[in-house]
């Protein structure tokens, strides 16, 4: 592969989540009291909108680009409109927290732009991997190196928040803070509060809206990757096309375990926020406390080729479901913010063990005509309907065992938890994939 189209992949990869990591966690608790004070069914459409653009990109985005419409140009349309949508929400935001109370416009005008922005964003998530798969030489061994610049990209629009959410007006002078190293500690603990907080975090949108133009402008200098039209005899939607591999046992069993371990992957970010709070992470800590993971992730996603290699599909990916069931553990038995933080290095595992090779055998057994709806079919669980039954489930059992309010995490912490045990048994019991790689080809009927 020419290192001119590595670079041009990896800095793809790392603006694509850079864009993602910057608003996303954020938003959680941003939508109601304390902050915009959104009804409880205000803020589900907005928390909706991600998943729900992941079930439309199913059957039409991805579709689109499979069979019509160049991969790269794609991107730059869709990072175009989804980022000025973005800046229009970090606009409304910003200005809401502006004077002394908050002054929130329309519901309406929020729903708009976070829908707007969801609708072209999510589609992206899958034409990104296919730009990638189409664009390098083997995919076990370079699909990690190129994807783990996204996981960079999540971390660097993170950490910055950790200075931007600091109350520099309650920070001493270093002198008299005793140093540098007492200097740092102190304003590493004062965070923002209130109207100054919510303001800050509004720039977290407005940051990913830039940086979505940016990648809308970056994308025409990606390698053209052109549609394929369906040949004869293969399904004109290439969606339909994708799916009929559900008939295939160990393809139809990843797409169940897929669907319980997006459920329970999207719990760690329903959880974690209040979590690790709770446990006495300061607030402005907890975003970077939730990227530990995502450090963790960058080392796990250089090494994935080799445990791919020696392991193979079914052990690597039982291996990645079991770090969410460990971690939930640890969150339930052991309620210490260095424990809390810490066990978010089994996050890489968790993401690059499962989810990242999910992606790359889906791109060695689904035809190649197909390549973004394939993808797309499994972030249709992973981004779309996982994550709507999280939203329903983990508020449901959280409130069950809350009894005056106050959440009793070490039960309710122990579901996701057994839920990813269950998803990894069934792995084990029934997931038999092929060996073998497949070009352009259909499964072996019967896997290896």
């Amino acid at each position: 592969m020419q290192r001119s189209v590595l670079i041009k992949l990896s800095v793809m990869m790392f603006l694509e989540f850079f864009i993602w990591g910057a608003w996303l966690p954020p938003s959680f608790g941003f939508f109601g009291a304390g902050a915009l004070g959104f009804t409880e069914w205000q803020q589900f459409g907005l928390n909706i909108a991600f998943p729900v653009s992941a079930i439309i990109g199913m059957f039409f985005a991805n579709q689109f680009v499979d069979r019509n419409f160049a991969a790269e140009r794609f991107l730059a349309f869709s990072h175009l409109v989804g980022g000025l949508a973005l800046l229009g929400f970090g606009g409304l935001a910003w200005q809401a927290f502006q004077g002394a109370e908050p002054n929130v416009q329309s519901y309406w005008l929020y729903f708009a732009c976070m829908a707007t922005h969801c609708f072209f964003f999510v589609p992206t998530i899958s034409v990104t991997n296919s730009i990638a798969f189409a664009n390098i030489a083997d995919a076990q061994k370079d699909f990690g190196p190129v994807r783990l610049w996204g996981t960079i990209g999540w971390i660097a629009a993170a950490w910055p928040f950790v200075f931007i959410l600091v109350d520099w007006s309650k920070v001493p002078a270093m002198a008299e803070a005793g140093g540098f190293v007492k200097w740092l500690g102190v304003a590493f603990a004062t965070g923002l509060e209130g109207q100054a907080l919510n303001q800050g975090k509004s720039w977290a949108f407005l940051t990913a809206g830039v940086a979505s133009l940016l990648l809308a402008a970056f994308s025409l200098a990606l390698p053209h990757t052109p549609p394929k039209p369906a040949k004869e005899g293969e399904a004109s939607l290439a969606w339909l096309e994708a799916m009929s591999y559900l008939k295939y046992p160990y393809i139809f069993v990843l797409f169940i375990v897929t669907f319980i371990d997006a459920a329970v992957h999207d719990g760690f970010f329903f959880f974690a926020f209040d979590y690790l709070k709770h446990v006495g992470v300061p607030p402005n800590w907890v975003q970077a406390a939730m990227s530990v993971g995502q450090i963790a992730e960058i080392g796990t996603m250089a090494f994935l080729g080799l445990v791919l290699k020696k392991f193979g599909w079914r052990t690597t990916m039982i291996l990645g479901i079991l770090g969410h069931t460990v971690r939930f553990a640890v969150f339930a038995f052991y309620p210490n913010p260095v424990a809390a933080v810490a066990v978010n290095v089994l996050h890489g595992i968790c993401y690059a063990f499962f989810f990242a090779t999910l992606y790359i055998l889906v791109d060695e057994v689904f035809p190649k005509d197909a390549r973004t709806s394939a993808q797309g079919l499994f972030n249709f669980l992973i981004l779309g309907v996982g994550p709507i039954a999280a939203r329903f489930l983990w508020p449901a059992i959280t409130k069950a065992n809350s009894p005056e309010g106050s959440v009793n995490y070490p039960v309710v912490l122990l579901y996701p938890s057994g839920a990813a045990l269950v998803a990894a048994v069934i792995l084990l019991l029934f997931f038999h994939p092929p060996k073998i790689n497949v070009e352009n080809a259909a499964p072996p009927a019967a896997a290896h």
